[in-house]
């Protein structure tokens, strides 16, 4: 599959050892591809290709999904469209949603859950760091129920001095009160990865990509 004619910029690389198994990764607002290049060298994971993506928006040196609160929607709205077309290319070539990950971080962590939550295939795992949900109650209206398999991984920073812990924490509780199964995880940490989230990351995607 030629990832350059997809329509967003990306950067691919590709597994050591041949595999169908896939991680597609979503910065954070003002980043890029580039920012997560450290992402499969520390993972180490020999049999797993990564596709990451560049949002669609220019920002600053960067990029972003949407615009900044409280004009949001449009931009969420554009962002899972084309998110939508991408991995419906992936799933029609060589790749399996059963054998994918989703990773998001901040901005990506929301297209994560507002994405992710209402795309028509089941995908092996979703995992959701240091972002928030843009509506939790329309989520549950309009996800695809059958995504809610116990395979999603949300975590988040008490000391999170961009995306307050709290808020994102009672979205979270609005959607495992309704039902929604997420393995939530909260660290001693700012807006980053923190090394030992990282650690329980990698054991996590292990285990969802056997």
């Amino acid at each position: 599959m030629e990832m350059n004619k997809l329509p967003l910029h990306n950067l691919f690389i590709p597994s050591k050892i041949d595999s169908n198994k896939l991680i597609i990764i979503l910065h954070g607002r003002g980043d890029s591809s580039e920012g997560f290049r450290f992402f499969p060298q520390e993972l180490g994971l020999n049999d797993v290709n990564y596709l990451l993506l560049d949002a669609p928006f220019v920002y600053y040196t960067g990029f972003s999904w949407y615009e900044l609160p409280p004009n949001q929607l449009p931009g969420i709205e554009y962002s899972s469209k084309i998110l939508t077309d991408i991995l419906d290319t992936l799933f029609k070539d060589r790749y399996k949603a059963s054998q994918t990950i989703l990773f998001g971080f901040s901005q990506g962590s929301l297209l994560t859950f507002e994405f992710g939550a209402r795309y028509h295939e089941v995908l092996a795992g979703y995992i959701a760091v240091s972002g928030y949900i843009y509506d939790a109650n329309k989520l549950l209206l309009e996800m695809n129920p059958k995504v809610n398999k116990g395979n999603w991984l949300c975590t988040h920073g008490y000391e999170d001095d961009v995306l307050p812990f709290q808020k994102s924490r009672v979205q979270v509780e609005v959607l495992l009160e309704n039902g929604f199964e997420i393995d939530f995880r909260a660290y001693h940490k700012t807006h980053t990865v923190d090394i030992a989230e990282f650690k329980e990351i990698k054991k996590w995607i292990i285990e969802k990509l056997k």
